[in-house]
Order: structure tokens, then sequence, then C-alpha cells
């Protein structure tokens, strides 16, 4: 019997246990949390493939600003999210005001040149700007700040986007301590920073997020599974690291299910149930991340990724182009949707890679 628990909690977003590889990634915020107001630290955006763990960042930010003192309002770049951000906020201001204020019901959060709904008079409705203008006001007054955190960024209004970072830019313009990190997939990021609105967040502090090394994920598993008492002899606390591919979610995964095998077997892993393990893994990671990100993939799509999948490693597109039949405007098309998307990655000129671990092997196990 395993008298500790389960560490692993391979659920989007979950806090890990340690998080691998990513040591150092903070330093500039947590300073700039200290600086307060114009940090460059306190400008970020995080980038990466589907579960590499850009959430889990967002979490250790919160941590840290919340460690320092500051509020956070944390949120996910669905429609209407400066209406919630700005009802956060207003929540906040309430808090802090220094008189008792009249309780709210708020009944609905619209975005009209970003102004909050509630149930309150015309005249009394706050404008966002000003909002945050007040609440920033009161927060400096404590020597704290506050930090603002999108997810998913892909997933947004750009004009929400472009309205928040032009509010933010004023912010910081008059010296009020705000911090902004954002996150979301590579192509998304990338087609933000390149509109004119948004150039202010060039200067942001840009993390694209890459997979652990090997032999880190190794080592915590040495370590994790030895302080729990669990014997696993270290060839396969070899296999094991490698089979996650120092992907986030699948350390995770793979960790969670080599210790429910350990609980299962007094303790103690063997050759047989790490394989088991490993393949309970491959198979959560397929569902919940591989078949999630191809559903909304069109025939075309999937066409062009069962092209990539006949190599090994990366793919040109001369040889999409030729497998699939297709012209090469065609081609360039779905590689730009797929880019967007999130499911490959440039490697280099006129080259592509998957950007989901384990998607090749998955689409080589299911042919068109």
């Amino acid at each position: 019997m395993i008298a500790v628990e389960n560490p692993f909690r391979p659920t989007a977003g979950a806090t890990p246990p340690e998080v691998i590889g990513r040591a150092g990634l903070l330093d500039e915020f947590e300073y700039g949390l200290q600086l307060g107001s114009g940090a460059p630290g306190l400008l970020s955006i995080f980038t990466g493939a589907r579960g590499i763990g850009k959430t889990v960042m967002l979490g250790a930010a919160h941590d840290l600003a919340r460690e320092h003192g500051w509020a956070v309002v944390s949120e996910t770049a669905t429609g209407a999210f400066m209406g919630r951000i700005g009802e956060k906020m207003r929540r906040l201001a309430e808090e802090l005001g220094d008189g008792p204020e009249p309780r709210r019901h708020v009944t609905g959060i619209t975005v009209a040149g970003f102004g909050v709904t509630s149930q309150l008079s015309p005249e009394r409705q706050v404008d966002w700007r000003e909002l945050g203008e007040n609440l920033l006001g009161l927060l400096d007054e404590r020597g704290t700040g506050l930090l603002i955190t999108v997810d998913e960024i892909h997933a947004a209004d750009r004009a929400e986007l472009s309205q928040l970072a032009a509010n933010v830019q004023h912010f910081i313009q008059d010296r009020l301590p705000i911090g902004l990190i954002f996150a979301g997939l590579p192509s998304a990021v990338s087609d933000l920073l390149n509109e004119g609105v948004a150039t202010f967040l060039r200067r942001a502090d840009k993390t694209d997020l890459h997979a652990a090394a090997v032999r880190d994920v190794e080592a915590s598993f040495t370590e994790t599974f030895g302080t729990a008492g669990i014997i696993i002899a270290p060839e396969l606390v070899h296999k094991a690291a490698v089979a996650t591919g120092g992907y986030p979610f699948l350390i995770q995964l793979v960790g969670y299910f080599l210790w429910r095998e350990a609980e299962n077997h007094d303790g103690s892993l063997s050759s047989a149930t790490v394989d088991r393990a490993i393949a309970a893994a491959i198979r959560r990671n397929e569902r919940v991340v591989i078949e999630a990100a191809l559903a909304t993939a069109s025939g075309k799509d999937l066409g062009f990724l069962h092209a990539m999948a006949v190599d090994e490693g990366p793919s040109t597109v001369g040889d999409i182009v030729q497998r699939t039949g297709s012209r090469p405007t065609l081609v360039a098309k779905y590689r730009t949707r797929l880019l967007a998307a999130g499911l490959i990655e440039s490697t280099g000129h006129g080259k592509v890679a998957f950007a989901i671990p384990g998607l090749g092997q998955y689409l080589r196990k299911h042919p068109l």
C-alpha cells in the first residue's frame, strides 16, 4: 500500500507535482512584480502546442502574483471576455473602496464600447477603461497591482484582444500597476503581433514553450516514485520518460498510470506494468488531445495530415503536393489552415512537422 496520494494530475490546466523544464521562465515576471508599473516582465506571452503547459504557466504566474499581494483576473478568450474581465474588476474595486457599496445583482454582461452592464442606472454604468483606472489607482495606493491573464487567444475575437491591448497600453502609459499575460497557439500569437492595433505587444516577453528534456523527466520520475517508496528499475524509469517525449500532458498521464499500477501491485512496477501504463497514457492522450484537435479538421485537412504521416520526421511541402495530387496553391492554403489550428508547425523553409506529439502515429494507425 502506498501511503502517499497520487500526485499526478493529467487534466487540462491542473497544477502538476513539478513543472519540469520551466525553471527561470517567470524570473522576469517576478522581478516586475517587485518593480511595479512599466517593468518589462509584466507584459508576457506564452506560446506552444496543445498540452505543452501554457495554462500551467499561467497558473504559476497567478501564484507568484498573489504571493506578492497582487490581485489576479484570469479569463479564457471566449466570447465577451472583456465584459467578464470588467465585471471582475468592478467587484475588486468595490471590495477595495473606502465606503460601503450597495450590493448589486448582476443581470448580464455585455461588451458595447467595453461597458459592463449590471442592474444599475445608465448614468452609473462605468466605462471599461475608467473602471480599470479606478481599480488600479486603489491598488497602487496599497503598493500592489493587477495581473490580467487571457488563455487560448487563438479562439478570441480579435477586436476584443486589440481593445484589451490598447487599454493596457493606456494604463502602462499612465504608470498604473498592470500586468498582462497572454497564452495561445504560436500562429495565433504571430498574427496578433502583426496587427497594427497591438504593435506595443511586440515588446512583450515572448516564450515559446517546448518539450522538457527526457533526462529531466527521468530525474523527476525517479525522485517522485522514490520518495513514495515505489520500486521501479532505472531502465524502466528511462523507458517511461522516453514515452512522454518531454510533453507535459503526457508526463502527467504516464506518471498517473504508473502510480495506479504501483498501487495495484504493492508499490512495485515491472516491465509489464510499465508497458501497460504507457499504453493507457497514449490512449488517453489520443482521446483527450489528438481526437479533440482533429474534430474540426476537414477532409482536405486530413488528406494533408495523412500525407505527412508517411514521414517519420518533418515533411516537405513538395512531397505533400505529390502525395495528395493537389495543386501547390491548394496545399499552401491547407498548410496555413493547419498551422493556425495548431496541428502542424513550420520547421524550416518548405518543411512542416506535427505540432502534437503522437499525432503521426495516430494517423498511421487510422488511415483514411
